[in-house]
């Protein structure tokens, strides 16, 4: 008999102890308390970036990946330094009509803040920094507002010095878990500043796949023919769409704060993204919202693992930024007196999707510039002048003058 009540009780204590680990399934998601603006400067973010990512995919044959957050952070600080109609194409370009430059500097502040607290499960970071040439004269209200509403690193360096180049790339390591450790090999002449956004984010899938079900299957490529990949594949709980020319899967991280939204087209990823705007995802985004709770699928995704860098500055000017990139019509005046341009918008990426979670990293870096003034050489002491053929080299005249003389 007390072999028996042992038995039971061991029993019970098993149940209990499965229901304290899987009560009534995953934490749901945490609310965020937006400002007044906040909705409107979040789906101003998603379209710019589904509009820039659109722009850049249809013209590379490669794995690609942006980070819209990342951009748009960094886009905006430098917004806070332009006037005139530098100020009105970003602003346009970043969908923020209607708001004043404090409401959107507020939303971001507010915004930021919360998505870096709402999900403990999940690691997420997000740093900005203004590194700028130690002789270069920056206006203190800019890098008060970069301080106060930014939460910038702000910090003088020596451009032509050895370490300028090393704190930069360090800062950019350090921000993103050493996933992007480097951003620039060398700083190009005639840089006075850099604005730098850094995004990191490292999550753990709610429902996570099964290391052994992994397998190599056929994956079909663009031009017909097929290659095996691995293949991650479980019974998992998951939110589902088909629409809009695609059929769009949600895959929650962590108390389901993030998600993955993978989108398969139901033809070319080509037709597709010729297709895509910022209203087709909120219309995918609101299909998926519209299920109140997930259903069970057999998920099937392949485990991948990239490096990505790439130059904005065409793409940027393509969706209507012009004049902070032209020397001639760039008025960054909120920045500097000086005369400066943006001289390019870069930026790195990094992505691991594997069983357990997703690992993703952007570091976005804008380059201004002074305006080179034309170079000047005066000969005010004595000289050496010649007159020759060029093709030949034959000279035809030289002397020198050791005082001008004119009558």
């Amino acid at each position: 008999m007390r072999a028996l009540l042992s038995i039971l009780f061991a029993i019970m204590v098993l149940v209990a102890t499965s229901c304290k680990k899987d009560p009534s399934g995953p934490k749901q998601p945490k609310p965020i308390d937006l400002t007044e603006k906040g909705h409107e400067v979040i789906a101003s973010s998603n379209g710019f970036g589904i509009n820039l990512f659109r722009v850049t995919a249809l013209e590379e044959n490669e794995n690609i990946m942006l980070s819209p957050l990342s951009a748009s952070t960094a886009l905006t600080m430098l917004l806070n330094g332009c006037n005139a109609n530098t100020y009105e194409q970003i602003k346009d370009m970043l969908g923020y009509n209607g708001m004043t430059i404090g409401q959107i500097n507020e939303a971001y502040n507010s915004l930021i803040g919360q998505l870096l607290a709402v999900d403990p499960e999940v690691n997420l970071s997000l740093a900005n920094a203004i590194w700028y040439q130690q002789d270069f004269l920056v206006k203190p209200a800019f890098l008060e507002v970069m301080d106060s509403s930014f939460d910038a690193q702000i910090a003088a360096l020596d451009f032509y010095g050895p370490s300028a180049i090393d704190i930069i790339n360090k800062w950019a390591s350090d921000n993103t878990n050493g996933k992007i450790p480097t951003v620039m090999d060398q700083i190009p002449q005639g840089m006075v500043m850099f604005l730098m956004n850094a995004l990191y984010f490292k999550g753990n899938w709610t429902y996570q796949f099964e290391e052994n079900q992994t397998a190599d299957l056929p994956f079909h490529l663009k031009n017909g023919s097929t290659v095996n990949v691995s293949m991650m594949k479980s019974n998992i709980p998951a939110k589902t769409y088909p629409g809009n020319g695609a059929t769009a899967i949600e895959l929650p991280y962590g108390r389901q704060n993030f998600a993955m939204v993978v989108i398969l087209p139901d033809n070319t990823l080509d037709e597709f993204l010729a297709e895509f705007d910022p209203l087709g995802w909120a219309s995918i985004t609101a299909g998926l919202d519209s299920f109140a709770e997930p259903e069970e699928i057999e998920m099937i995704l392949p485990k991948f693992k990239f490096e990505y860098e790439k130059y904005l500055t065409e793409q940027l000017k393509a969706l209507g930024m012009l004049d902070a990139f032209n020397p001639e019509l760039a008025n960054l005046s909120g920045i500097s007196e000086a005369d400066i341009y943006v001289d390019f918008v870069k930026q790195n990426t990094f992505v691991d999707v594997n069983e357990e979670g997703t690992e993703a990293a952007a570091v976005t870096t804008i380059g201004i510039k002074e305006v080179s003034m034309p170079l000047s050489i005066m000969i005010d002491r004595p000289f050496i002048f010649a007159i020759r053929e060029r093709l030949t080299n034959t000279l035809l005249f030289i002397g020198k003058v050791e005082q001008p003389e004119y009558n």
